[in-house]
């Protein structure tokens, strides 16, 4: 436990901003994929807001349209960049320290797609799980792995400077 906190970074402005940064650029990507770019494909549209007002229905017998927009951008600014900084990163340096951040972002991707279609659309909303693996099933994963890289890459950029490309070895 004491070396999963030895990885963790310091909590200052810097790290906020990194973190509010990282949130900004996934969840712009993971929107222009999933509004925009998966419809044009003749892909499904993600619909993030309707399927947290479900949640929010679930949980107070109605739903409310705000409450679903700021769950949805509270999500994709805070938890989930926060989530990939404190939780998955710091674990995957711990248990796999030679295991390149994008691939280890995308395997947050796929935990962070798990959340959202079997955790919080099924188990809490009542939906069928992964959604009966329709098309969106399918748009959903792309748009959460393109999400968590995308926070990860900026995370990267701005603790180390490092370019984003891939360069194996």
């Amino acid at each position: 436990m004491k070396a999963l906190i030895e990885n963790l970074p310091p909590l200052n402005a810097n790290t906020a901003m990194t973190m509010l940064l990282a949130g900004a650029s996934a969840l712009v990507a993971f929107d222009l994929f999933g509004q925009s770019l998966s419809p044009l494909l003749g892909q499904a549209r993600l619909a993030p807001v309707p399927l947290a007002n479900s949640v929010i229905k679930t949980l107070t017998g109605e739903g409310y349209a705000p409450a679903a927009h700021l769950m949805h951008y509270m999500a994709g600014l805070v938890a989930y960049p926060l989530g990939w900084m404190l939780i998955a990163r710091p674990l995957a340096q711990r248990v796999m320290p030679s295991l390149h951040w994008l691939v280890s972002s995308t395997l947050y991707g796929v935990a962070l797609w798990v959340f959202a279609l079997y955790f919080m659309a099924h188990l809490v909303a009542g939906n069928p799980p992964f959604l009966n693996f329709g098309n969106i099933t399918w748009v959903a994963l792309v748009g959460h792995v393109v999400y968590a890289v995308v926070a990860a890459a900026v995370v990267q950029w701005r603790e180390t400077g490092e370019r984003i490309a891939y360069q194996p070895g």
